[in-house]
């Protein structure tokens, strides 16, 4: 009897302990819900990331893609009206802070706790048959007569948008802008003659530029950059150092949680990410398609986001282009 006794209690306490050795979170599968289509930047972003989460957490995280209304407004809306708890990631990018003024959204991005995997640098490029040969030839063309030179940048407000109304304000130049609906469609322009001059990201425009489709006349960052069967692509801050005044305007992909979400979540969510985003995978796939790993999260992802969202929701509003104003949501001007 009191073997059995004993065998009971050992059992008991073996049970105990391993309950308590469970992790409170996660106890099942996670559902991220990238706001962009399958196939762009964002959602290949989030499912590297994810793949790598998974494995340190020990669930699945499910990557799911709703897409439409304004600045991925549907895919937010819907990922903030799960449970806070954790099991609802939303996948999105610095694209998303334009949804309050553009009436698709009626939060700030605070509501967010945001993890931020990188982005890939915007470079500035022509045509390879363009009489732009440099930065310098371009941007004294553009000083000479303003508003001649055709440049697509995606859409008005738009992170490639600003970038290039950052080069304007760093360099004296002034270009016709002119918007497409991405891009994709910008590049496209670029190629067929439509504009002169296209700005999006090194990861969108690498096989264009291969290719012999376009070529770049300069990195919008600080440095340049090496690109494999191309060589180096100087910055345009080599030939213009008031750019540093108002760039980089970097890309901000990742995903978040809802800010109320209980801090253990969170905590354990930015372990997963931080091991995760340091593993060679992440680090191989980053260097291939030239992305810049940030690696931030928290408050200091909140920063990051905090300061695009005053810069893309004031432009947007100075453009004319924005249904709200950013004070109604209080957003402040940088």
């Amino acid at each position: 009897m009191k073997k059995i006794i004993a065998l009971g209690l050992a059992a008991f306490f073996a049970f105990s302990a391993s309950a308590m050795a469970a992790p409170a979170y996660p106890k099942r599968n996670i559902t991220n819900v990238v706001v962009w289509s399958a196939g762009g930047g964002t959602d290949v972003c989030n499912r590297i990331i994810s793949a790598e989460m998974a494995k340190v957490l020990g669930v699945n995280i499910n990557v799911i893609n709703k897409t439409g209304g304004v600045a991925g407004s549907v895919g937010m809306s819907h990922a903030y009206g799960m449970a806070h708890d954790g099991y609802t990631l939303a996948g999105i990018s610095e694209s998303n802070v334009t949804a309050g003024v553009q009436g698709g959204w009626d939060k700030k991005f605070e509501v967010w706790y945001p993890f931020i995997v990188g982005g890939s640098p915007d470079v500035l490029s022509v045509t390879p048959d363009s009489p732009y040969k440099t930065m310098q030839d371009l941007i004294e063309a553009a000083k000479k007569d303003p508003g001649s030179i055709k440049a697509a940048a995606s859409g008005a407000g738009s992170i490639h948008h600003l970038n290039l109304l950052a080069v304007e304000n760093g360099s004296g130049a002034k270009f016709n802008f002119i918007p497409y609906a991405g891009s994709s469609p910008a590049q496209n322009a670029a190629m067929t003659g439509e504009v002169n001059v296209v700005v999006t990201s090194l990861a969108e425009q690498q096989q264009l530029l291969r290719g012999g489709k376009l070529r770049a006349l300069g990195m919008l960052i600080p440095s340049s950059f090496d690109v494999a069967d191309l060589g180096t692509i100087p910055s345009a801050f080599e030939a213009y150092p008031g750019l540093s005044k108002y760039l980089p305007i970097s890309q901000a992909i990742g995903f978040a949680v809802p800010a109320d979400a209980p801090d253990d979540v969170k905590a354990v969510l930015v372990d997963a990410f931080n091991k995760a985003i340091a593993t060679d995978k992440v680090k191989d796939w980053a260097k291939e398609n030239y992305y810049l790993l940030s690696g931030k999260s928290g408050a200091d992802a909140s920063a990051v986001f905090s300061a695009l969202e005053s810069n893309f929701a004031w432009t947007l509003h100075e453009l004319g282009a924005a249904k709200v104003s950013p004070d109604t949501l209080g957003i402040p001007k940088s």
